[in-house]
């Protein structure tokens, strides 16, 4: 085998070049193991959910399920009187496989039912892993799963576009996406929040929760059913309804998909499903995550590996879903699960600590995914920066498409925390938010959903804390406002227009949502105040959030007309450390910090490609609550300063705490030099 891509790029990469092709050719094998069976590719193989789980099939209703270690099978429900009955007894095919047929006259769309599964000294009422459906009682919380069987077929009737557009993202949680102290629906959602997200101009939405979890709170990552749309957002047609939505508004929908872990649970999740804890797990310490309190897959077993592909194809399939962003990766990768690492030399990644198997399910994954969908994203949360993550396999990586460049947001709390705006070292911010792997793609973002849960804070509430509940009245002038909103806005487009690949946003984030996000729970009374979103203060004009949310806007318009996140290189202009200046261009545009708390500055040199430039952004506009000091109508042209290399410059006035952004014109042709002079005859 000749040597990878990756380490042809890397050099660094040379001394484990044996440990990257061992893991390509382990996947190599163990892709041509589960494809022997005549099967052409991936896409042919991750079919269970063809046949597993429960399906009408001419007169019957037919259940499925894979329980290997089980002696008896029960289907138990209200047509059961919720006991074991001969008539409801499973079957015993092959391979640990157990089926029933029942009459479509006796099993109807919306029973509900379960699994009465005995084994050698042990018997337990389950949930079946294959379900499409797990809905809770109001009254008793139990959760069973449903037979969902509509008689109508849901009929799409938008295609998505296929696009190469960067993905800039919008992250959103169904349940705490309305005002209103409730769970939000999937048609809420659709209703008011999708306008905003196209109005506000992102080309990407991705949905958290969306499998089945028995704890709310868990925010959708302690899965119990993988392949069960979670009900307490609505019915499996109403979140097709609302993709479909998107799909005709130009917007890709991805969803957070939990293959790392899952929960512990026995009665609702797959906790010792068919009385082993091997059964989809690792035995012993190796199948306990440590810090998640949940069971971590075994991804050598090649059910297990067959259960999440088809999982995945499912979701691409059964819902037109655009992609996934993988959770928890890093917890993937190590058999430490990456705790207690620091990452900072290469022997981290190749020191034998490396759960091979997952490394071959997530390459598999990735390859389906392409097979299924070629336009479909897939996004790592992996922290550890392992090389390779977003590479492709052929070359030697894992294949995801992006990462999560979840440095970013880190370093942004961590310099809010700890230093005085006069001390931000400009030079590591560049370097923070550009330092990334060649080969690779990363999606930049300041904060997610985990800088909104309580016990942190999101930039806005850091910056500004408890005068947002005083002082966003726009007739009020408050100094902690005024840095909080002016930082606001910088931070987030330094953040994404240096971005490596795509952009992501938290809901509400975009005009800054005061205060966090906590679910119902004994320790708040069960309230759902805190897991909802205050729409009304951006929607109402005698407050400051509607500043910070046209900005947001017009920004994203910004990346996407000029495709910015598509465009590399891009380069440093200039640093001052002393002036707290920064000045970068990319694509034709050039972005101006300055990052002074109170010195504006007059006739400011920025070195710039020779030609002209016209304004087309910046902070300090009035609509965007700032304070209105550039002239927004001039044009600038660039001056030659040394004869010798040719060197030009623009002179700018540079308000304190502001961001401007010039476009450069091209140059005119003769043809529109001659039509200039003709106009003016």
């Amino acid at each position: 085998m000749k040597d990878p891509q990756i380490i042809i790029q890397d050099p660094w990469l040379a001394p484990y070049k044996n440990v990257i092709k061992h893991r390509m050719q382990i996947f190599e094998d163990k892709r041509n193991q589960i494809l022997q069976n005549n099967l052409a590719n991936l896409y042919d193989f991750a079919n269970g959910h063809h046949s597993f789980g429960c399906f009408a099939e001419s007169e019957f209703i037919v259940f499925r399920e894979w329980l290997p270690n089980a002696k008896q099978v029960f289907l138990i429900g209200d047509f059961s009187q919720w006991q074991t009955k001969v008539e409801f007894a499973f079957k015993s095919i092959e391979n640990g496989v157990w089926e029933l047929r029942v009459g479509s006259s006796i099993i109807h769309h919306q029973d509900i039912y379960k699994l009465k599964v005995f084994w050698d000294g042990g018997e337990g009422e389950r949930i079946p892993a294959w379900t499409r459906r797990v809905v809770q009682d109001n009254t008793t919380h139990i959760f069973s799963a449903q037979v969902w069987l509509p008689k109508n077929e849901f009929k799409w009737k938008h295609q998505l576009k296929t696009t190469h557009a960067a993905p800039i993202i919008y992250e959103a949680h169904i349940g705490m996406s309305g005002e209103e102290e409730k769970v939000s629906s999937f048609i809420d959602f659709k209703n008011s929040i999708l306008p905003r997200i196209h109005k506000l101009g992102y080309n990407t939405i991705q949905l958290m929760a969306i499998q089945e979890h028995p704890y709310y709170g868990s925010f959708g990552y302690h899965v119990s059913s993988l392949f069960a749309v979670s009900s307490r957002f609505g019915t499996p047609e109403e979140l097709k309804e609302l993709i479909d939505e998107a799909h005709l508004l130009g917007i890709r929908v991805i969803m957070d998909v939990v293959h790392s872990h899952a929960v512990k649970n026995e009665t609702e999740g797959l906790g010792r499903y068919d009385g082993t804890r091997y059964q989809f797990f690792h035995d012993g310490p190796r199948g306990e995550h440590p810090a998640w309190d949940s069971y971590c897959y075994n991804y050598s077993k090649n059910e297990v590996i067959h259960f999440l592909l088809s999982n995945l194809k499912f979701w691409l399939e059964e819902y037109h879903f655009d992609g996934f962003r993988f959770d928890g990766v890093t917890s993937m990768l190590y058999f430490d699960h990456g705790l207690g690492r620091d990452f900072t030399n290469y022997s981290y990644y190749f020191d034998g600590g490396q759960d091979e198997d997952a490394l071959v399910y997530l390459m598999l994954a990735n390859q389906l995914i392409a097979e299924v969908n070629p336009f479909a994203l897939s996004i790592a949360e992996e922290m550890s920066g392992y090389p390779g993550i977003a590479t492709k396999v052929a070359d030697g990586g894992i294949g995801f498409n992006y990462r999560l460049a979840m440095g970013i947001p880190d370093f942004w709390i961590k310099t809010l925390k700890e230093k005085e705006d006069e001390s931000w070292d400009l030079g590591k911010i560049y370097h923070e938010l550009t330092s990334k792997r060649a080969e690779e793609k990363v999606i930049s973002y300041a904060e997610s959903h985990d800088q909104a849960l309580v016990g942190d804070k999101t930039i806005a509430f850091r910056l500004m804390d408890k005068d947002m509940y005083f002082h966003m009245l726009i007739d009020d002038t408050n100094l902690i406002i005024d840095r909080g909103i002016t930082l606001h806005k910088m931070i987030r487009l330094i953040t994404l227009t240096t971005g490596g690949g795509g952009y992501l946003n938290f809901m509400g984030n975009e005009f800054g949502h005061p205060e966090w996000v906590d679910f119902p729970r004994e320790g708040n009374g069960w309230s759902y105040k805190y897991a909802t979103r205050q729409w009304s203060l951006v929607d109402r004009e005698d407050l400051k959030y509607q500043f910070l949310n046209e900005f947001d806007k017009a920004m994203i318009h910004l990346a996407l007309k000029n495709d910015l996140l598509n465009v590399f290189p891009f380069y440093l202009q200039k640093i001052n450390e002393p002036d707290k200046i920064i000045a970068y261009s990319r694509s034709n545009l050039v972005f101006v910090f300055n990052f002074h708390a109170t010195k504006s500055y007059t006739d400011y040199g920025i070195p710039v490609a020779e030609g002209r430039y016209k304004y087309i952004l910046g902070s300090d506009e009035l609509r965007f609550g700032g304070f209105g000091r550039i002239d927004e109508t001039q044009n600038y042209h660039s001056l030659l300063i040394s004869d010798k290399n040719k060197d030009q410059q623009i002179k700018l006035y540079l308000p304190s705490r502001t961001v401007t952004v010039l476009e450069k014109l091209p140059i005119p042709s003769v043809y529109d030099k001659l039509q200039k002079v003709l106009k003016k005859k």
